[in-house]
């Protein structure tokens, strides 16, 4: 045997031995649980289902690694993945159950209900010619009636405005888009505001058809909401960031005991390179979320303004099991440019982590910068103008909005809290859509020329009243302005879209507002923001 032949036998051995090695440490601890699931069926003393003290088991054994690694069974595998895949399969209609019928909010654009004639307002009395009004209906049993295979058809019976009898579609179920970003429309001759709501497949096209409408009304600036954004697919996540950043700049990269140190760099012209960005975040923006804002702030390429974020840097890794299941595991952390690691500490368990919105809150952190506190260890700099920024616990924000209490109100929480204000809306809706459409031709036109107090507030006084919530002026007061934009912006949700419940509600959202602030403002030349 020549020796180049004995080293790579020798080499090949020594790999097949590590291997063999490493599946007995695995197997040690499956052959004890092995033993355990046969003395059960063996010497029980009832009959027991061996799949789910498994399934127990799993979940006991991931509660004590990290929060964010997962079981997932089989059964529910589709409908968690169907957010960040980008669609379902079904009959395409946003909907609410509004005293216990099923309304039409609107047909998805282009999707098989809209395709057949099924309109904005139309209640759905029938299924496959069973009744499904006045039965306590819930949103499971419409998903369960209305969902189904591509190609599958159903048959609705339709009450409309101004139709003495049912009217009967039948539609062709097809693949629905579940769309990421929610609005995407200018605030004034300058500035643009997209929202996304979450990292999906499809969040980047979405998001470049967005910016180019943009762009064809000369927009200079630019706001990219993030607030509530849980995160998603770190490819995703890479591409949005690429869209701010010019060539050739690591955007993150990721390491873990098993993973090793992988780097993620901008590739191709973004969209979006020159102009004043600012990204807006909150407690409620996670994993993807902080990945884009992080690089976006480590290069001083925007301005980063909200609230901490929620402090997720944690990349998991989807495992099949053999019966179909699925284990997204923890496998790496992720840093940003700069080198920090935006993990907040999990040492207390999943309870306590999870509890971190209340901690905040009770803190005071939600409403006072100064009630944060990072140690100088968690200190870094950005790598343009070595602004200080923190890692340990979420992105900082460079400029800190609260959260604005001043027009809360237990009256008006009551309202919310009983879904008084979407019922409201919705039968204003119902009642005035052909007079509102065709006197506000516009979302525009709407957001200047509909008078809210005017139109709707003793209305809603009176509505609230025919549903327990008693009368108090000056609890009313307080909240007056905030309750009447929260009306408003839902009515436009209900006539245009999503985008046209942010355009009005953006009158009021502090956020956005210290956002144009800043933008038009000195602050990116004084901190060096390009």
């Amino acid at each position: 045997m020549t020796i180049k032949k004995t080293y790579i036998f020798v080499i090949s051995l020594f790999i097949f031995t590590n291997f063999l090695f490493s599946q007995q440490r695995s197997t040690a601890g499956s052959q004890k649980i092995d033993n355990l699931l046969q003395l059960v069926n063996y010497a029980y003393v009832d009959s027991t289902n061996e799949n789910k003290l498994v399934e127990t088991a799993i979940v006991a054994l991931l509660k004590d690694l990290d929060p964010h690694s997962v079981y997932i069974p089989k059964d529910e595998l589709e409908k968690m993945n169907e957010p960040l895949v980008g669609n379902f399969e079904g009959i395409g209609i946003q909907f609410n159950i509004h005293h216990d019928t099923l309304i039409v909010v609107s047909p998805i654009p282009s999707g098989p209900s809209e395709k057949v004639g099924i309109q904005a307002g139309d209640k759905i009395i029938e299924v496959d010619k069973k009744n499904i009004a006045g039965i306590g209906l819930q949103n499971s049993d419409v998903q369960d009636k209305l969902r189904g295979k591509k190609g599958t058809k159903v048959e609705v019976g339709i009450k409309r405005k101004g139709e003495k009898e049912l009217l009967n579609f039948t539609i062709i179920r097809d693949k629905i888009p579940i769309f990421s970003v929610d609005a995407s429309y200018m605030l004034d001759n300058e500035t643009g505001y997209i929202k996304i709501n979450r990292f999906a497949e499809k969040t980047i096209d979405e998001f470049r058809e967005g910016l180019a409408a943009l762009k064809k009304q000369n927009v200079k600036n630019l706001i990219v909401d993030l607030r509530g954004n849980g995160g998603g697919y770190l490819k995703t996540a890479i591409q949005l960031a690429d869209e701010f950043l010019d060539q050739n700049k690591r955007i993150v990269y990721t390491k873990g005991l098993n993973s090793p140190q992988q780097d993620y760099y901008t590739t191709e012209k973004g969209g979006f390179e020159t102009g004043k960005l600012v990204v807006l975040i909150d407690e409620g923006s996670a994993s993807a979320s902080e990945i884009v804002s992080g690089a976006i702030q480590d290069y001083d390429r925007g301005l980063i303004i909200g609230r901490r974020s929620f402090g997720k840097g944690l990349v998991q890794k989807p495992f099949s099991l053999i019966d179909g299941s699925t284990v997204r595991l923890t496998v790496s952390r992720y840093y940003t440019p700069s080198g920090r690691s935006i993990q907040r500490p999990y040492d207390d368990g999943k309870e306590a982590y999870y509890k971190e919105f209340t901690r905040r809150y009770e803190h005071g952190e939600l409403v006072t910068q100064d009630s944060i506190i990072f140690p100088d260890s968690l200190k870094f700099s950005t790598l343009i103008s070595k602004r200080t920024v923190y890692g340990g616990g979420g992105i900082m924000p460079d400029v800190f909005v609260p959260i604005d209490t001043s027009m809360a109100s237990e009256y008006f929480s009551k309202a919310l809290r009983k879904g008084l204000i979407n019922e409201f809306s919705l039968d204003y809706t119902q009642s005035n859509r052909e007079e509102l459409l065709s006197k506000y031709n516009s979302v525009i036109n709407f957001k200047t020329n509909f008078n809210a107090e005017t139109e709707l507030l003793e209305s809603f006084i009176a509505y609230a009243e025919k549903n327990e919530i008693e009368r108090n002026d000056e609890q009313i007061a307080i909240s007056k302005d905030f309750m009447l934009i929260r009306l408003k912006a839902v009515i436009a949700r209900n006539l245009w879209d999503n985008s046209a419940y942010y355009q009005i509600i953006s009158e009021i959202d502090d956020a956005v507002i210290t956002a144009l602030k800043e933008i038009n403002g000195t602050t990116f030349k004084k901190e060096k923001i390009v």
